[in-house]
Parts: C-alpha cells; structure tokens; sequence
C-alpha cells in the first residue's frame, strides 16, 4: 500500500514538475515573442520617423524654393528695375538715391543666400528660422508680423526643431493664403520643461466644429506634433481669427 502511494506520489510530483516546466518554457516564448514584436514596432517607428523627417526637409526646402522665386521676382526684381530707371535718368544729385536701391538690393540677397543655404535647412535653428520667415512676411509687406521670446532660450532637439518649423510654416502658408489676416504674432515661451508655441493671426477665422481635420492640413499638423511628442491644438472662431498652440517638452 505504501509502495502504491510512493508510486502515486512520485508520478503526481513529477508530473506537477512537467507542467510547471512546460509552463514556463510556453511563458517564456511568449514574452520573447511580445519583446520581439515590441523591438519590431520600436524599428518600424524609428524608421517611419526618420521617413517623415526626410520627407519634412524636402517640404521645407520646396517651400524655401517657393519663397526665393517670390523674393526674386516680387522684390529683388523690383529694385534692379528702379535701380535701372534710376541710373537712365540719374545726375550727380541722384545718384544717392541709385547708390541706395542697389544697397537695399544687396541687403535682399543675402538675407536670400540665407534660405538657400542647405545647412541652414538640415541643422535648423528654431528660432531664427522663425525669423527669417517673419522678416520676409514684413520685407515683401505680406502680412505685419512679429517674433517674441520669453524665458531662457534653451537648445532644442534638431529633428524636433525641423518638425516644429514645418508645422509652424504650414501655419504661416494657411494664413497668408486663405485667412485674409492683416497681423500675424508668434511667441515662443521657455518654460524649465517645456517650449509654449503660439501662432496667432486676425483673420476670418473657421469653425472648428465645421472643419474637419482635411482642407487644410490640421490632421497633419497634429500628427507631426505626436511625433515629436508635442501636441498641438487649434483655436478659431468665424471672424475672430485662428491660434495654434503648441506644447513641446524640453
């Protein structure tokens, strides 16, 4: 009888231990399949991220290109040809005001060989790429726009500052285009954690409960933010202008 039950007790023990190992050899397959497919998405991610963030620079770079061809034709070409109507009727008296033109000429195109530089594009300085846009808004009398800082300006990451440029450019091109605004302001706050953007302009305005993420580009603008681990939020009312809001840790 107790033969039986040593029996009893030693298959039931060893098949406890059988279970438990094949327990935890199922356990074990499925976290190393979990951290597989984490390492996987984490990959897919990055890959993705670093997709949008060439694909963001070519944007930034078409749109610059845009801009140059806008700057030549509307203002530079505009000065050379006073600059030409000048010096075919000048005189000793006027040859201050050609001698003028040509230096405000010269001014336009190095600002200009500022946004053709392509390493101002691929390492991006948030700030004064900010102003760089706001001068040529007031240069080519656009739009009236300004530039205020607040806090301690603090370093940015350079993928970060590429999106958050791009976001904030396709803001400018929104208002520029179609909000009929006169005044466009941008602040940026430096907080200790976190960079407070803010972009406002006195237009028309939209709905927000009218205005889907499609016309123009909201849906966009707030996923390149999330990608960054920014948000990015939107306030308009119908005649009362459009703000967009950015909070971007630092």
């Amino acid at each position: 009888m107790e033969s039986e039950e040593r029996v009893i007790i030693l298959i039931t023990t060893t098949l406890i231990i059988v279970l438990f190992v094949i327990f935890i050899v199922l356990l074990f397959g499925f976290f190393q399949k979990r951290k597989n497919l984490l390492l996987q998405q984490q990959e897919e991610a990055k890959k993705r991220f670093e997709r949008e963030i060439s694909e963001t620079q070519i944007e930034i770079r078409e749109e610059t290109l845009r801009n140059i061809s806008w700057e030549l034709h509307d203002n530079i070409g505009q000065l050379l040809t006073l600059a030409k109507i000048q010096l075919q009727s000048a005189s000793a008296g006027s040859l201050k005001d050609v001698s003028e033109t040509i230096t405000k000429g010269l001014t336009e195109v190095r600002a200009l060989s500022k946004l053709i530089n392509p390493e101002a594009i691929k390492n991006i300085n948030l700030k004064d790429a900010i102003q760089l846009e706001i001068d040529r808004f007031n240069r080519l009398n656009f739009i009236s726009s300004s530039l205020n800082i607040l806090g301690e300006e603090q370093k940015i990451d350079e993928k970060s500052s590429i999106i958050i440029f791009r976001i904030l450019q396709e803001f400018f091109s929104n208002t520029i285009k179609h909000s009929k605004a006169s005044n466009l302001e941008v602040l940026l706050d430096f907080k200790d954690k976190e960079l407070l953007i803010e972009a406002k302009d006195d237009g028309i305005g939209f709905s927000t409960s009218e205005n889907k993420s499609t016309g123009i580009g909201l849906g966009n603008i707030k996923n390149r933010a999330k990608l960054i681990g920014a948000s990015a939020v939107f306030i308009s009312e119908k005649n009362k202008g459009t703000i967009l809001k950015i909070v971007y840790k630092l």
